[in-house]
């Protein structure tokens, strides 16, 4: 089976406006041109699609959109057909069932809410795939997303076409996943894709003995319960391990504690919640107790609490009396 590998420009509405309101349903971007690359099965960079789109929505070009692409609305009132034609003559193109590859994940989002504004089957684009989860997967590990000339740069692909043209952007990301064992990465997707999305795209302090993500959790308190009772397991045995002392809240979300296993001994726990469509993530993170990880939490408790202001009276500061005279006892 053949790749395909997809780039899109879009255009979009300023939020808001008159033509935002009208799109018959959500669309973060009408497309304007579609570039595309033919990688074969054994990867080699074939023939090459691009095409320009007359949108029907957002009619006025963004002014950011064009200066960004180049392209003028004089441009796509000349040579951009209608967007059903774009895609029929897209997949004539494309010919046989193919595997689609995009550097991100908007483009498959955006070409779908395309298709459904158009009231056109989106069923040919099951088989797509991000080729940024493929190449983290491959090289350096990481699960945060990289830009594509950051890419060619770590392959060693040399930069020969305009970049935010949508032929140009396919072309160097179909010279990028040349160099990708495909097949693999496409194997072995769904645990990039996991990795992804559970967020574990920084790197820990030293000291790091586990690193878990839950997505479960409808409300902060029914986080911490659980990482305080079921979930606070120590990472070295599981036995269960016990809070010392109380939580101490940072910023962002995060929060720390020191907690202890009767058989290895005290550790800090931290956590850090950030709110998805549904529910909470949350990120556990256990470090040792000699790590750099346990000094900032130590130093963190040792700071004073901060003084609170006393309320001043109406004047000067003097608390006044609710007596009246000659009440007094």
């Amino acid at each position: 089976m053949q790749y395909i590998v997809l780039d899109m420009e879009w255009n979009q509405a300023w939020p808001g406006s008159a033509s935002a309101r009208r799109v018959p349903s959500p669309l973060r971007g009408e497309i304007i041109q579609i570039g595309a690359v033919r990688v074969t099965e054994d990867q080699h960079v074939l023939d090459e699609f691009s095409i320009l789109v007359q949108p029907k929505f957002y009619k006025k070009l963004n002014s950011r959109v064009s200066k960004l692409t180049g392209i003028k609305e004089a441009r796509l009132k000349q040579e951009g057909v209608p967007f059903p034609q774009a895609i029929a003559r897209f997949r004539a193109w494309c010919g046989e069932p193919s595997i689609f590859l995009a550097w991100g994940f908007d483009d498959i989002n955006v070409m779908r809410e395309n298709l459904a504004v158009h009231s056109l089957n989106p069923d040919w684009t099951g088989a797509w795939y991000n080729a940024q989860m493929i190449f983290n997967a491959q090289t350096d590990g990481s699960t945060n997303q990289k830009a594509l000339s950051k890419a060619m740069e770590i392959l060693n692909v040399r930069s020969t076409r305009p970049a935010h043209d949508a032929l140009g952007d396919a072309f160097h990301t179909a010279l990028v996943c040349s160099k990708l064992d495909l097949e693999r990465g496409i194997r072995e997707y769904g645990k990039a894709l996991r990795a992804h999305e559970d967020g574990l795209n920084s790197t820990p302090l030293p000291g790091c003995i586990e690193r878990k993500v839950y997505h479960d959790f409808r409300e902060k308190t029914e986080a911490v319960e659980a990482m305080e009772g079921r979930e606070n397991r120590c990472p070295v045995c599981g036995k269960q391990m016990q809070l010392r002392g109380r939580w101490y809240r940072q910023q962002s979300g995060r929060m720390s504690a020191k907690v202890a296993c009767p058989e290895h001994g005290e550790m800090i726990l931290r956590l850090k919640l950030q709110p998805q469509e549904e529910g909470l993530r949350l990120t556990r993170t256990v470090y040792e107790a000699g790590s750099d990880a346990a000094v900032s939490f130590q130093t963190m408790t040792e700071k004073p609490k901060p003084r609170r202001r006393r309320r001043r009276g109406a004047r000067g500061g003097v608390k006044l009396s609710l007596k009246e005279p000659g009440n007094e006892t």
